[in-house]
């Protein structure tokens, strides 16, 4: 049988391995940061008569420039925020891709702040750009001169700046925003796949954007908007940035039922994000609780929290899977993350992980 060794691809990319994490049916899963509540039943309905109404029309290709759907996302956002600053592709994922393929390739470079989000080096690889780890400071947490150390010592063409982020949850203060964007001299992406999730009266990086056309914003609708089945993510920037994005993407990249769906999803915002307080509540409750047990929880402005405290993350996984709990091994020593679900989900996570519990073991 023919591998993937005996093929002619890219001799960067040998070696290489392919984004993955666990697929499995389980009661509770809790891996990959999805917004576990269903969309409620009324705005559900309404996204199906949308659909159906694009599929009579599936004859004809999609608005090429989403034209609609860019409008609906600027008033989302708002900002003051024109439809001409607005860019979507399908999932956030593909909108970093873009960036990459405009801003980077052979020859340029991309940093990051590890540990971050995996498919930031992923993309880079898939594009041709040198991808660099810069470090966090404590308990991932980073700080303005931290951030500008890095871009000085490497100056890389793009940075990408998972905030909140991934894997850690750690948010980012408007002030390292705003230091790493003056002291790049590329491109500066902000990746707030989970703002939705951060404390009230957080502020966005979208408030910095007057004045700053190398600064990007990206957002999903995966996340706060239980929607990662439907794949749509979007960014915010610049006019000129966004026809960048224009020179890189697909013909016709987001289907009529893509944008007819994600329209339907943003008609009814309000009642989509009504179950965020009770995430942000949940992810409150599993920090606290997990403290108690002796863990190490870390600061989280996401929808998820990272522990740590975790003697063998390998068997504490195994032996929450084995009872029907699934969460993420993500390569940090000594940790382990699982996403705030529903309050039945929260407990029976709650309720498994205590038989791992420190306080337990050394009792």
């Amino acid at each position: 049988m023919t591998s993937l060794d005996d093929l002619p691809i890219r001799d960067d990319l040998r070696g290489q391995m392919p984004y993955g994490a666990p697929q499995k049916v389980v009661p509770v899963a809790l891996n990959v940061n999805e917004n576990t509540h269903p969309i409620p039943e009324a705005v559900a309905h309404d996204i199906v008569s949308r659909v159906a109404s694009a599929i009579l029309g599936l004859n004809r290709y999609p608005d090429r420039e989403f034209t609609e759907l860019r409008a609906a996302f600027a008033r989302y956002l708002g900002h003051g925020l024109a439809p001409e600053q607005v860019w979507a592709a399908n999932g956030s994922n593909e909108v970093l891709q873009h960036v990459l393929q405009a801003f980077g390739g052979p020859g340029r470079s991309a940093l990051g702040f590890a540990p971050t989000y995996s498919m930031y080096s992923l993309l880079s690889a898939g594009t041709g750009t040198a991808w660099i780890d810069a470090p966090r400071d404590a308990d991932f947490e980073l700080t303005p001169e931290t951030a500008v150390a890095a871009i000085r010592k490497h100056d890389p063409d793009i940075v990408l700046l998972c905030a909140p982020n991934n894997p850690t949850g750690t948010p980012a203060s408007l002030a390292t925003v705003e230091a790493v964007v003056d002291a790049a001299r590329g491109i500066v992406v902000v990746d707030e796949a989970y703002f939705e999730f951060a404390d009230p009266g957080t502020p966005s990086a979208l408030s910095l954007l007057p004045g700053r056309p190398r600064l990007l914003v990206s957002r999903t609708m995966s996340k706060a908007f239980a929607f990662a089945g439907a794949r749509v993510g979007y960014l915010a920037g610049d006019p000129a940035a966004i026809d960048a994005l224009r020179l890189v993407r697909l013909p016709y990249h987001l289907s009529a039922l893509t944008q007819a769906a994600a329209l339907g999803a943003l008609a009814h915002a309000d009642q989509m994000l009504a179950m965020v307080d009770e995430i942000r509540g949940q992810r409150e409750r599993i920090v606290v609780e997990l403290g108690a047990l002796g863990f190490r929880p870390y600061r989280s402005g996401a929808n998820f929290v990272l522990f740590g405290g975790v003697d063998d993350p390998r068997a504490v996984f195994e032996g929450l899977l084995a009872r029907g709990i699934l969460i993420r091994e993500i390569g940090i020593d000594g940790c382990l993350r699982v996403t705030a679900g529903t309050e039945a989900e929260t407990t029976a996570f709650l309720e498994a992980i205590a038989l791992f519990a420190p306080n337990r073991m050394t009792a």
